[in-house]
């Protein structure tokens, strides 16, 4: 039987390309590094955005991706690559991309019908929950504790002639919006601290840790007197936007916002007036809206937020877990049995 080829189009650690070159005899994993962006740090996917390639070196990492029955990433994480690839290679099966939120790159690529129908999808969704579920735990227990307080009393080398009162998760409504690998990994966290958890999501289905689901349109029911809410939300058909300005509002005076899903997936302006005004106490945003965020955003020089560039899911070992769920998910596809985390080609999430 011939070998299914596995063409490797990201840069890789060579433990991870020899893990996967070992996974199944039934596979041929091919990987030149030379043609890939050095990593800049572990588990950098886009590697250094200064590498160029030779013109020999890109026509070389064409022919190599345009022969692939499986890829494993795509170059450049560029959607308009992904869409040349899939018209270019009628053999390609099946695409396995780096980000939790790989729906937003299949429909960047604006495939045909026939092209989504054709090819399977998946993403590393869950990969990354653990990390980001931290982030948002973070988040909350900063905002709390009044980190922004704490920090401009130091700078003072001020000690307070009263004692500040301090927020308790175990005391705390949250709401976390979007009951996908992520959102469920912040809910298990915040409920094992004791905290009163209120998930919201696009349907009804069973999730552990939390008091009671609500679907998107009852949002802002969700949203009343919560003391925090986690924006876990994938960048999908009806999700931009969904936390309004009318969501924030909703939320108890002082709230928290966490958010690890995606920026677009909140109303910003409403946010920053919202959090100048003292309505919302804090954010502890991993995501914006545009990014890298603008020089020009307010939300720079707003006292009570902290900006993590995107990087919360980052971890050393993020390239070796996704490697052991493609190599799952490969079993799987080679058995024909379901696979995980396939791309819904419709809401792309």
């Amino acid at each position: 039987m011939e070998k299914l080829r596995i063409v490797i189009a990201k840069p890789l650690a060579e433990e991870y390309v020899d893990r996967l070159r070992a996974c199944d005899p039934r596979v041929e994993v091919v990987y030149e590094g030379d043609l890939m962006a050095p990593m800049r740090w572990p588990s950098d996917h886009h590697g250094d955005p200064n590498f160029k390639r030779t013109p020999e070196q890109q026509a070389r990492l064409d022919e190599l991706v345009d022969s692939a029955d499986i890829l494993y990433s795509f170059p450049d994480l560029d959607p308009a690559e992904l869409a040349r690839i899939v018209r270019a290679n009628p053999k390609l099966k099946w695409v396995h991309i780096m980000a939790a939120g790989g729906g937003a790159a299949v429909k960047a690529a604006q495939l045909t019908d026939e092209e989504l129908k054709r090819v399977i999808f998946t993403t590393s969704a869950g990969v990354h929950a653990g990390t980001l579920a931290e982030f948002a735990l973070f988040g909350v227990l900063a905002g709390a504790k009044q980190l922004p307080e704490l920090e401009e009393d130091k700078k003072k080398h001020l000690w307070p002639p009263s004692r500040r009162l301090m927020g308790m998760i175990s005391d705390m409504r949250i709401v976390v919006v979007g009951m996908g690998a992520i959102g469920q990994e912040c809910a298990k966290r915040f409920h094992q601290l004791g905290a009163t958890v209120i998930g919201v999501n696009r349907s009804i289905k069973p999730v552990e840790a939390i008091e009671k689901l609500f679907t998107s349109d009852q949002i802002v029911e969700a949203a009343k007197g919560a003391d925090a809410l986690v924006n876990a939300l994938p960048g999908a058909v009806g999700t931009e936007e969904l936390i309004s300005r009318e969501v924030l509002e909703a939320l108890a005076p002082g709230a928290i916002i966490a958010s690890v899903g995606r920026g677009q997936c909140i109303d910003e302006d409403a946010m920053i007036e919202l959090l100048a005004c003292g309505h919302l106490g804090f954010a502890a945003l991993d995501v914006t809206k545009v990014e890298p965020l603008p020089e020009s955003s307010p939300l720079w020089d707003l006292p009570n937020v902290v900006i993590s560039p995107h990087t919360a899911a980052n971890s050393a070992k993020e390239d070796s877990r996704i490697a052991d769920l493609f190599i799952e998910n490969l079993h799987a596809f080679l058995d024909d049995a379901p696979m995980r985390n396939v791309v819904n080609t419709k809401l792309f999430y």
